[in-house]
């Protein structure tokens, strides 16, 4: 059951990152520094959702 709980927080976060990314890049005066930190937080929390998925 934490795992489940763990997993669905994590998918939050995901999502949330995502959405910033995407209103990061609607602007104008798009900073590409900013929007690469997001993708790579993005990044590491779908590597841990996986690895959580895996092992139950």
């Amino acid at each position: 059951m934490a795992t489940d709980a763990r997993i669905r927080e994590l998918d939050a976060r995901h999502d949330k990152l995502d959405h910033q990314i995407v209103e990061q890049m609607k602007s104008p005066s798009t900073d590409t520094l900013a929007v690469a930190t997001l993708k790579k937080q993005k990044l590491k929390l779908k590597e841990e959702i996986e690895a959580l998925r895996r092992r139950q």
